[in-house]
């Protein structure tokens, strides 16, 4: 859920927002201030995911109170809200997310509130997927512990009752399954094409008509053709095109 924080020195206004953004769960108005000084106290204590701000308030604009927030460690999406349509390039400069024009339209919140939850999203994305990409894949080798590098991996196979993991120099033998291996790799370039195979995406270099509608992968490192099944070629090509 998205904190938020509206700072607006028009009471009517402060409360036909909120009520509007009370439509959308992934919204939470965790407080009100009606004036910059205030907004930006409240700001600094509570720390909010976004503000939505007047641009035009009595004691500090909505634009000086945003230049007194670049110094945080994490500042809050912004997004201005104004009577006058002449402020939105302006708005923009000063690195704000969306600009709603008073009288507040349904649509126009509705359309920056997916417009926000659409930059959480990837931004949490991409947090999660640097946080993955630091970790290593322990596997055993002769009884101690190999760490390997999910981009060295070329592909992961289910044979004779075990998961086996292939790199360029060496293959292991990993105490998971198939399923579980393709989980700690989902924020990396990995596809299942058969149900006993998982390949490195970067790795491919020819997909070659076999029989009955299925694929072969030729890889770029080894000589292993890998088998795709039919039900799976057309996700597989979407993966791989542009």
């Amino acid at each position: 859920m998205l904190k938020a924080i509206i700072i607006d020195d028009e009471l009517y206004a402060r409360v036909e927002l909120k009520h509007l953004l009370s439509a959308y769960p992934s919204i939470s108005v965790i407080d009100e201030a009606e004036s910059g000084e205030k907004g930006l106290e409240k700001t600094l204590t509570q720390k909010p995911d976004i503000l939505f701000v007047d641009i035009e308030m009595s004691d500090m604009s909505g634009m000086e109170m945003v230049v007194a927030l670049e110094n945080m460690k994490a500042p809050p999406k912004i997004v201005f809200a104004t009577a006058y349509s002449d402020y939105a390039v302006k708005a923009f400069r000063y690195g704000a997310v969306d600009y709603l024009l008073k009288p507040f339209s349904n649509d126009e919140v509705a359309e920056t509130v997916r417009r926000l939850e659409k930059m959480l999203q990837t931004e949490t994305k991409d947090e999660r997927g640097k946080e993955k990409l630091i970790g290593k894949l322990a596997v055993e080798e002769d009884g101690k512990i190999v760490y390997l590098s999910p981009e060295d991996i070329v592909y992961c196979t289910y044979q004779d009752r075990a998961t086996v993991i292939y790199t360029n120099r060496n293959s292991y033998q990993a105490k998971v399954t198939l399923k579980e291996l393709e989980a700690k790799l989902t924020d990396y370039s990995f596809y299942r094409t058969h149900k006993s195979f998982l390949v490195n995406l970067t790795e491919i270099e020819e997909l070659v008509p076999w029989f009955n509608g299925a694929y072969e992968l030729k890889l770029k490192s080894l000589e292993t053709r890998i088998p795709v099944s039919r039900n799976y070629v057309k996700t597989l090509r979407e993966q791989l095109e542009l």
